[in-house]
């Protein structure tokens, strides 16, 4: 008979070898990556790409080895056949490469994650090991094959997933590699081909569920996807830091992440449009707006134009114009490439005209010197410009926005109303609203052909640059004994700049396609904004993760079919449903559902895995006081209408009570959450307080935290999507069901704790409070 002491050292001892391995791995990588660096850029183009090439290989593996260094086994299989196998964060063998530590992506470990009682896999035993740093700390064992021979006495544990939701929040999302369900996996694991639409209420596990699908195709589709690339969006930048360490921690590196706001290189989107004027820009109907703004830039002149060049007469008739203007538009080109097309076409006329006025025919390069000057003549030019404006997408959705005359031409079908809430100042800042919008315009106006002509003059300029240094260099050092010229020094030197990777050239370029992505929150996105992702994946692989009762963007989803359909067509997408609330105690849960319910938010029906005794408290500002835990002040709250809101030192009360009770050095967060009117007041009030609750020692420790690791933070309900905290102290309902999300936002706050949510009120609580509704 063994003890559990005994489990542990046996366990210690299996992962001090596969630590042993992983840093001989590490070693290994950072000695050859040394070694590939110091071969330098020397040799044939050929010889330096592939040098470049190996670099990349052992710097992406190096900070794979890197990132698996917390939790790098977590589960072990006793197998019915005999033996065991452990999975882990990525695939170990030995030397003689045998089989240490089963990636988990890997289809040998699916029984980790699928097996049951019913449905064993072939598995009599499961173990989850718990660790902290290197040292096993626990061990978490369920037996699915009853007959087996088990120890009773070696047994152990609480339940993995539930000693993972008690653990303290930090500012970074954790993944859930060790802990992942049987519907999760299951979704997880899906196909790569096509799109898949994950449904599921609040604390279902999402984003987790997102993240590690995005890991499991990068394992399972390694050849393809790593050529093209993953791009995931998510809803803001703090939610991106939020989650930013998941990937790297399970294996992978290579990810582009992205907001809808960033997707186009160049284009910062700082300014924030208000409810409706976003709607109004995200709807399809732009696509067709931008094509009619582009058209206008190519328009016929009202009447014929003469020319005076060298002595010269020349005429811009208006038939010439129309007709160079039809042939450049049956290239098919973007306007600003066909642009090329046009006055080529143009110059020709007019080089035909000068050939009339000769009354002889011009040699090959005399006509090319012809069109030459033509087409630098200040007054052709402007001519050919005004028929042919090359544009830019700002330029061009800028005017719209800025000169009524422009979006009136446009939009037709737009309303004088909507038309004047989209007007704004030139030179405004872009909106994410915006960026679908230029998307569109930098799509069918293609790149400048003057930008471009200054792009390769300056390509040339730098080359110049080099060649003249290279020079200098062999000139005043003597180095390389005649056998090098200065050719070869320069290639040598633009040799020497960093090869980019896949996620990075991907990044950079606008116009990539991925072979796969994944939208997080993607209930929030609007009809342009899933038209300018598609267009980015043109094999429609998608995982698209979000709840439709969460959405509180007046452009975003209020059911799949009517998002999805005009953009994938029906048909051309697939429903997963996450149905157990991993994160949300039951009794926040339900009450939660109540209020959705009650607003008539398309909820979808959850069941919680846990409750926590005392997970809700409503507490009442004025007559009545605190209604208890779990309680509440009775059906639409006990307070009169037009009572004042509770006032911050009661909110702040609450806070630092939960502060003290959850907050750690390591570990903890609490959120107090309110409108953005009362946000700032609130966080000032709750900076104060914190010296005399915690220490002055301990509130400046929380005040040195950046926003985004702040364990006890003042925040709009907006601001929390997609976050969890331990602890929430919610601020006035009424007032967040209000505002531009409405109950969605209130629906989205209710359910962000893991641990306990208080409620402060004045005014009436929504419907849907009481138990009774």
């Amino acid at each position: 008979m063994t003890s559990i002491r005994d489990e542990l050292e046996r366990e210690q001892a299996v992962v001090d070898v596969l630590y042993a391995r992983l840093d001989e791995l590490r070693g290994t990588t950072r000695g050859r990556l040394r070694e590939v660096r110091l071969t330098g850029a020397v040799g044939t183009p050929q010889n330096r790409s592939e040098r470049d090439a190996f670099a990349t290989h052992y710097e992406d593996r190096a900070a794979q080895l890197d990132a698996v260094e917390d939790r790098l086994a977590f589960g072990r299989l006793d197998l019915a056949e005999g033996g065991t196998r452990y999975v882990g964060r990525i695939g170990l063998t030995d030397a003689e490469h045998r089989s240490l530590l089963t990636d988990w992506r890997a289809p040998a470990a699916e029984a980790f994650y699928r097996a049951t009682a019913l449905h064993p896999h072939g598995v009599h035993r499961r173990r989850h090991l718990v660790t902290k740093g290197r040292s096993v700390t626990g061990v978490e064992d369920e037996v699915l094959d009853l007959s087996a021979d088990v120890d009773a006495t070696t047994l152990s544990g609480e339940g993995a997933l539930l000693a993972a939701m008690a653990t303290g929040r930090t500012g970074r999302m954790s993944d859930i590699v060790a802990t992942i369900q049987a519907e999760q996996d299951r979704i997880i694991r899906s196909e790569l081909s096509g799109a898949l639409v994950v449904q599921g209420g609040p604390g279902t596990g999402k984003t987790a569920v997102a993240l590690h699908r995005a890991a499991y195709l990068l394992y399972a589709h390694r050849r393809l996807l790593e050529r093209s690339g993953v791009l995931l969006v998510g809803p803001s930048s703090s939610f991106l830091r939020y989650i930013d360490q998941v990937l790297p921690s399970l294996g992978e590196t290579g990810v582009v992440s992205s907001t809808v706001g960033d997707l186009l290189p160049g284009i910062r989107a700082t300014g924030v449009d208000e409810g409706r004027v976003a709607e109004i820009k995200g709807r399809l109907v732009w696509r067709d707006i931008v094509r009619r703004a582009v058209r206008a830039r190519e328009r016929v002149p009202e009447r014929d134009l003469t020319v005076r060049v060298e002595g010269h007469d020349f005429v811009v008739r208006r038939r010439d114009v129309r007709d160079a203007i039809g042939h450049a538009r049956r290239a098919h080109k973007p306007h600003n490439a066909a642009r090329a097309t046009f006055v080529r076409d143009m110059l020709g006329r007019l080089a035909n005209q000068y050939r009339d006025m000769l009354g002889e025919q011009l040699a090959a390069e005399d006509r090319a010197s012809v069109m030459e000057d033509l087409r630098s003549h200040r007054d052709i030019r402007v001519a050919l410009n005004l028929a042919w404006f090359p544009i830019t997408p700002e330029k061009l959705v800028g005017d719209l926005f800025a000169k009524p005359h422009r979006l009136a031409e446009a939009a037709p079908e737009m309303s004088r109303r909507d038309r004047e809430l989209l007007r704004r100042e030139a030179g405004s800042p872009w909106t994410e609203s915006d960026v679908p919008i230029l998307d569109e315009a930098a799509e069918l106006l293609g790149e400048d052909d003057s930008i471009a002509l200054a792009e390769a003059r300056a390509r040339d300029a730098e080359r110049a640059a080099e060649l003249d240094y290279a020079r200098t260099v062999l000139e005043n050092s003597g180095a390389g004994g005649g056998l090098v010229d200065a050719e070869t020094l320069a290639s040598r030197f633009a040799a020497t700049g960093p090869s980019l990777t896949t996620a990075e050239r991907a990044a950079a370029d606008r116009a990539w396609t991925y072979g796969h992505v994944v939208v997080d929150e993607a209930q929030e996105l609007s009809p342009m904004a899933w038209h300018m992702l598609v267009r980015r994946v043109p094999t429609r692989s998608l995982t698209i993760v979000g709840d439709v009762a969460q959405t509180s963007s007046a452009a975003g989803a209020r059911s799949w079919p009517a998002q999805l359909d005009p953009v994938l067509r029906s048909g051309g997408w697939r429903l997963a449903e996450l149905t157990i609330s991993y994160r949300t105690p039951a009794t926040i849960a339900d009450t939660a559902q109540r209020v959705a319910t009650a607003a008539g938010l398309p909820v979808s029906r959850l069941r919680a895995a846990r409750d926590v005794p005392g997970s809700l408290t409503v507490v009442r500002s004025g007559p009545g006081g605190t209604s208890g835990p779990g309680g509440t002040s009775g059906p639409g709250g006990s307070g009169r209408k037009g009572l004042r809101a509770v006032p911050d030192d009661a909110v702040v009360t609450e806070a630092v009570s939960l502060a003290k009770e959850f907050v750690g050095t390591e570990a903890g967060r609490v959120a107090v959450v309110a409108v953005e009117h009362r946000a700032a007041g609130l966080a000032a009030a709750l900076a104060e307080a914190l010296p005399a609750a915690l220490g002055a020692d301990e509130a400046a420790r929380l005040a040195r935290q950046r926003p985004e690791d702040a364990q006890v933070t003042v925040v709009t309900p907006r601001e929390t999507k997609g976050l969890e905290y331990d602890a929430v102290v919610l601020v006035e309902p009424a007032e967040i069901a209000e505002g531009p999300g409405g109950t969605s936002d209130l629906y989205v706050a209710m359910t962000r704790p893991t641990q306990r949510l208080v409620v402060t009120h004045a005014r009436d609580l929504p419907e849907g409070f009481s138990a009774e509704v």
